[in-house]
């Protein structure tokens, strides 16, 4: 009881951004298995603790963050996981969490917004439009998390970032401010164009971790797309939905018969590229990524 008076007091000087009860696991811990406890996120630490423990993690010291992957050795023991690596004592570890599918969403959200948001940034934007290299500069702005989105704030044009809407991930070097350095590079979707935004972040430490954070849903869908077989007609007719293409109006598009384009349609809807509602057609994440490797193929 005296160790967590001691605890609280502490936490009372910061404030309090997620405060619930979850199982889960420490490398550091004699027993793996899971125990459950309290888990506690402020603006500067996240704290695990049981009746008789407590842990005490840094964020500065967090260096990454996966959501529902789990080390093998714990993969009888948890569902919806996040895992927190971390560093102490000059070695990594790591801190598994398991709640509720939805809990686990807005923990992840919470976690990143303490790690990142407010972090300034260098951003061209856009860098490209399709395959149009612009004559854009790098601006100074700053980073702000959302659930599902990243803001630029603080330059000449703000911008936001929808995480389902990024098509394209790559590390590479560029020229910022005279000095090369290594940037992130996004494609994405923005009013109706896909374009390709860079940015650079001073820290190595949390370039990696915003980085992580566009790649929590990147990463899925791209494995979604790899796993899909398309023939030519049918991203023919993925490329005509996305420059906006009804079902009333696809066959004359595509140039093909009415009962031809049905069956397309039908196609892509089982392979879970096209999403229609009965009013319109839409291109799912993975149709979008599949369309824009089309096109970034087309203009290189």
């Amino acid at each position: 009881m005296q160790e967590e008076t001691r605890w609280h007091a502490k936490t009372m000087s910061e404030t309090v951004i997620a405060d619930f009860v979850a199982r889960f696991s420490l490398d550091t811990a004699e027993d793996p298995e899971p125990v459950r406890g309290r888990i506690v996120l402020s603006q500067k630490r996240l704290v695990l603790a049981t009746g008789g423990s407590k842990t005490t993690i840094p964020l500065a010291a967090v260096f990454d963050v996966s959501v529902g992957h789990v080390p093998d050795e714990l993969e009888s023991f948890f569902n919806d996981t996040l895992t927190v690596a971390y560093e102490r004592d000059h070695g990594r570890h790591t801190a598994v969490i398991e709640a509720g599918t939805e809990e686990v969403g807005q923990f992840k959200t919470l976690l990143f917004k303490a790690m990142l948001s407010g972090t300034p940034v260098r951003v061209k934007h856009p860098a490209r439009v399709g395959g149009r290299v612009t004559d854009g500069e790098f601006e100074a702005g700053k980073i702000r998390i959302q659930p599902g989105r990243v803001e630029f704030c603080g330059v000449s044009e703000p911008f936001e970032v929808e995480l389902s809407a990024v098509t394209y991930f790559q590390k590479q070097r560029r020229e910022v401010g005279g000095d090369e350095r290594t940037v992130v590079a996004i494609r994405h979707a923005s009013e109706g164009q896909t374009v390709t935004s860079e940015f650079a972040v001073a820290s190595k430490h949390k370039l990696n971790l915003l980085g992580r954070y566009f790649r929590l849903e990147y990463s899925e869908v791209a494995k979604e797309a790899e796993r899909v077989d398309t023939s030519e007609r049918e991203m023919e007719a993925l490329v005509a939905i996305y420059s906006g293409a009804s079902s009333g109006n696809l066959a004359g598009a595509l140039g093909i018969d009415a009962g031809s384009a049905a069956m397309l349609l039908s196609d892509l809807e089982e392979k879970d590229l096209v999403d229609d509602d009965g009013e319109r057609l839409s291109l799912s994440p993975a149709g979008k990524m599949l369309v824009s490797d089309r096109i970034e193929k087309v203009n290189t």
